[in-house]
Formats: C-alpha cells, structure tokens, sequence
C-alpha cells in the first residue's frame, strides 16, 4: 500500500505534462472549428479593453481638464463607451458561449471514446481493476475536463490582455512600462513551484477519490451480505476513513490554492500599481502628467495582472486536469484486449462440432488452471463438465467463449481454428447461461432482445414460450413490457433464470454453453424449464456445467476435471461402473437427496 502511495505522491514531471497535453488535443481534432472561433473573439476582446480606457483617457484629458466639455460632447463620449461596452459583451458572450460547446462535446467525445475501450478490454483488465475506479474514472476525471480546456482559454486571453496591455503601457510611458515587465519572471517562478507541488496533491486526490468511489460501489452492491451478517459498523468505519482520507488532501489542496493563487497575484499587483504611481509623481516633478493619462495607466496595469490572476487560479484547474488525463490515458494505453482472432478470420459455424486438442491455460501466466484437456463434442451433443471447486470447469467455458487466451494447444469448431471466426460470429452462433442471470434496467422485452432491434415481438415471445417462462411474464401487469429495476430484483432467481434462457434461445445459436445454469433455481422451476432445456439442447451441441449430477444423466459424454485435468470421461452409466471420483460424487449428492 505504501508503494501505491509514493507513486502517487510523485508530481508530473514537465515533459510527461506535454505529452499528456498533447495526446489530449487529439481528442479535441473535430471540434477545432468551434474552439479556434471562440479564440477569435477572444483576441478581439483584448482590443476592445485597450481601447475602453482610451475612449476615457481622451475624454478627462482634452474636454475636462481644459473645461471645453459641452453637452453633445459628453453625449458622445457616454454612447461611444455604452457602444464599447455592448460591443464587449456581445464579444465575450459569443466567446464563452463557443468554447463552452466545444469543452462539452470534446469531454463527451473522450468519455464515449474511453467507454468504448473499456469493451475492447478481456476479462483479466476488469479481474484486476475494481468496478469503482473504473466508474471513478469515466465519470469524475472525465468530468473535469471541461473545465480543463477552459484553462488553454484563459492561457490565450490571458497572453492577449497581457501583450495588449504591455503595447498600451509601453506608448504612454515606457520606463514605468518595462518597470512592470520585472513582475513577470516573478510569477513564472510561482507558476512553476505551484505545478511542481500541487500535481503531487492531486494525484493523492484522485488517488483517494477512486478509492472512495471503489468502496461505495462494493458497499452498495453487497448490501444484502452486509446487512445479513451486520457488517454495517465495519462498512461504515472503513467508508469514514478513506473519506477522512479524502478530505485531507482537499485541505491540502485549499491551503495550496489559498496561499499561492490570487492573494499571490494580489499583492504583486498592488506592489506594481504603488511603483508606476511612484514613477509617475516623480515625473510630475519635472512636467505636468494629464490625470486621464494616469488612469489609463493604472488600468492597463489592472489589465495586465488581472489575466495573470485569472491563469492562477485556473492552474488548480489546469493541475487537475493533468492528473485526469493521465488517468485516462492510462486506459486508453491499456493492452489488455480481449483474445485476437486470426488476420481475415471470415468462416461461419456450420455444425457447431467442437474440439479441444491438448489446451492449457493460465490466468496469471505462471500457474495453469487447465492442463493438457482433449474432448470432442460432435454436432447436437451434449458434453457435461463436473468437478469440484477450482477444478477448472468455468476456465474450459472461459477460453471456449474467447474471454480468455488458451496458452498451448488448439481449440476447434468444424475442425477450424476457433481464431478463424470473426468473433462476432462466434457470439452470435455461441448461447451462454450463466448462474447468475443479469438483468438490465427496463422491460422484459429488452432484456430478452437486449436492445436487438431486428428481433421481433413474435420472436420474444416464441423464445419465452420455448424455456416455459411465458406463464409467469403473461401473469405479470405488463406482461412483456413489465417493469425491470437494477439487477431484476423484483424477481425471483428462478424467474430471472428463465429470462436469461429465453434471451439465449431468441437468436437461435448453434453452439449452447450453460454455466451451472439450474443451480439457482428452485425444484418448482426446475421441473418447469427441463423440458425447455431438453429443447435448447435438441439440434445443437450444448456444453454444460453441472453443479447437480442428475441434470446431466443424459449427456453423451461427462468430463470429471480434479486441479485442471481431465481425470475420468464417459456417460453416466460408464462412469458409475468405473467407481472412481464421479461415483462419490454422485453416491454423496443421491444420499443428501
């Protein structure tokens, strides 16, 4: 843990700050139009506010100092600044509104973008990733930047008002001009300690922030575990101390901001306004200086170092910005793709015959869960696979499906690599149950169809019928259209199982894997949807996981697993003969029945 922390209090160094930025303007590429326009009118705004003062200056100086002012004169001032003023905020309007935009749909453009790399990830990214960092980070660092592109505005207007300003001082005085220019290496100095330091708080931040999110995602997900087993207390204290974590490092970051952002700037522009009207008395002791022309002075100074404050305070923002993207980023890096078929893999399953020939495989590299396992399942068989826990039944369903990377060996479908299948095919020919059915937000049309807009009503219905679940979804006030809450809680688990086998057999596939697929249901249910699986199975080859042995009596070939390897194989009736470990399991299971 200590590790993870140093790594993350270490700041960005400057080159990494580059690269990030760089990488980040990609995604901003299709919204150059809009972002460019808004920066247009910021240029413009910087011309509008040195000639404000100007429209002032000249008025003070040649109508009220020498008292020549009339009234259509002070009417022409007042509507020539009125004009100005509208002018510049009908500029700044179209300024904030453009970029705006832009940020909106560039920081949408990143989060769809980094949610559709999150489905091109296998299975073993999400094994070793909690589910909270990952919401932590399509969600809050994509958040933020939004108000991270508003920081590359404020660079621009600020160098803007900062260069027109500087030109405006230097024509009126440009002793007192170069004079103010001194301040500048000063706040490049305190611009570049605050990055070094506040990138290394906000690393933590995020850090923490992840950690919060991972904490109350688990906490929320497991509520019924929690409650049964009152946990709550623990729940509760361990939620408290990473929020108290959490909560430090913003501290840390308020004392940070508060110390070297605006007050900073404040005090060296109150030092810089003190010095040019020090300068200018001293001028006045020579030769008359015109008020007017003072006042256009002082406000250019007020010009120049109120972008400056601006910028700073935008640097928590620009800080911020680069710790997000940098999380991102490390998403978008990640190589953890699911397997890869072969370059041009165009075939189509036919007869759904499959084939492992001498397969291995390894979740972590090092270890093998599966060892040298050969089966063959000809087309409409059904090949059980039984063991117990840890045995490697689900790592067989894993590679089969291509979650996973088999390391040695050849897996076949119609006596073709199964790399030679567009992995499209191979889901839309490959039905998968699982123990636990999942189910969607929304009806149970959509969870049946799952949004497959080609599949019809009839469709979603004939499937229902198929697995016997139409009784108790006609039973339902909508029917077909009955409401789904998150994860299907309204129903029972046996319901849900039915759900999911009529949204296996909506789409017709060659290939049926079931994953221990009765173990939740009850024996009600069960006598229900064994008919219905009789069906499933008739016409295509089906693996399945069996948790309960007298589900598969039937099967034509049982595989025994014991620590990843085919230990015994036959039917039912061979493998009582043989006595080995399959009889135990079965003679154990009949005497608990």
């Amino acid at each position: 843990m200590e590790e993870n922390q140093s790594a993350w209090s270490k700041s960005i160094p400057f080159s990494e700050q580059k690269v990030i930025i760089k990488r980040m303007f990609k995604f901003a590429k299709p919204f150059r139009k809009t972002f460019f326009g808004a920066i247009g009118f910021a240029l413009l705004l910087s011309v509008v506010n040195v000639l404000l003062p100007r429209i002032i200056q000249t008025f003070m100086d040649d109508y009220l100092t020498p008292k020549t002012a009339t009234t259509e004169i002070i009417w022409f001032f007042a509507a020539l600044y009125l004009f100005g003023v509208v002018m510049k905020a009908v500029i700044w309007f179209y300024q904030w509104f453009m970029y705006s935009m832009a940020s909106l749909r560039t920081y949408q453009f990143v989060r769809t973008k980094l949610f559709e790399k999150l489905h091109t990830l296998g299975m073993r990214y999400f094994d070793q990733t909690p589910a909270g960092s990952i919401v932590s980070r399509v969600s809050n660092d994509t958040e933020t930047l939004y108000e991270f592109w508003y920081v590359f505005l404020m660079l621009l207007t600020g160098v803007f008002a900062v260069a027109s300003s500087f030109i405006a001082m230097f024509q009126i005085s440009a002793k007192i001009a170069l004079a103010n220019l001194v301040f500048l290496p000063i706040l490049l100095v305190v611009i570049w300690y605050y990055q070094k330091y506040s990138s290394r708080i906000y690393r933590r931040m995020r850090e923490k922030l992840s950690q919060l999110n991972t904490k109350l995602n688990e906490s929320i997900s497991g509520m019924r575990i929690i409650q049964q087993f009152r946990q709550e207390a623990r729940l509760n204290e361990e939620f408290e101390t990473i929020n108290d974590d959490y909560l430090k490092t913003r501290f840390a970051m308020i004392k940070t901001n508060s110390l070297l952002l605006s007050p900073i700037i404040n005090f060296l522009y109150a030092i810089a306004l003190a010095l040019s009207l020090t300068l200018f008395g001293i001028d006045a002791l020579h030769s008359p200086v015109e008020v007017g022309l003072i006042y256009a002075f002082t406000t250019y100074v007020q010009a120049f170092f109120n972008p400056m404050s601006q910028m700073m305070d935008y640097l928590s923002v620009f800080t911020d910005g680069i710790v997000a993207s940098s999380r991102i980023l490390r998403i978008m890096d990640e190589k953890e793709y699911t397997p890869q078929q072969n370059p041009g893999a165009d075939q189509v399953i036919q007869k759904g015959k499959i084939e492992f020939r001498n397969v291995s495989f390894s979740y972590d590299g090092q270890q093998d869960v599966l060892k040298d396992i050969s089966f063959v399942a000809h087309p409409g068989e059904t090949v059980a696979l039984v063991g117990h826990t840890g045995s490697g039944k689900s790592s067989i369903i894993n590679v089969l499906m291509r979650f996973y990377e088999f390391t040695e060996g050849q897996i076949l479908i119609d006596d073709r690599d199964i790399r030679d299948y567009p992995l499209e095919e191979l889901r839309q020919k490959m039905g998968l149950v699982l123990q636990d059915a999942f189910m969607f937000f929304g009806d149970i049309s959509d969870n049946i169809r799952l949004l497959n807009q080609t599949i019809t009503d009839e469709q979603v219905q004939a499937a229902a019928r198929f697995v016997q679940a139409d009784k108790f979804i006609e039973s339902l006030p909508g029917g077909y259209h009955g409401k789904v809450i998150e994860r299907g809680a309204g129903y029972s688990s046996g319901q849900r199982q039915l759900i999911s086998f009529a949204r296996t057999m909506v789409t017709d596939p060659k290939i049926l894997v079931l994953d221990e697929a009765t173990a939740n249901i009850d024996t009600e249910t069960e006598g229900l949807i064994q008919e219905g699986l009789a069906k499933m199975r008739r016409g295509r080859t089906t693996i399945a996981i069996a948790h309960r042995l007298s589900t598969i009596r039937d099967a034509d070939t049982i595989l025994v697993l014991d620590k990843g390897r085919v230990v015994e194989q036959g039917n039912h009736e061979e493998l009582l003969q043989q006595n080995g470990l399959y009889a135990d399991m079965y003679k154990l299971q009949s005497a608990e029945n």
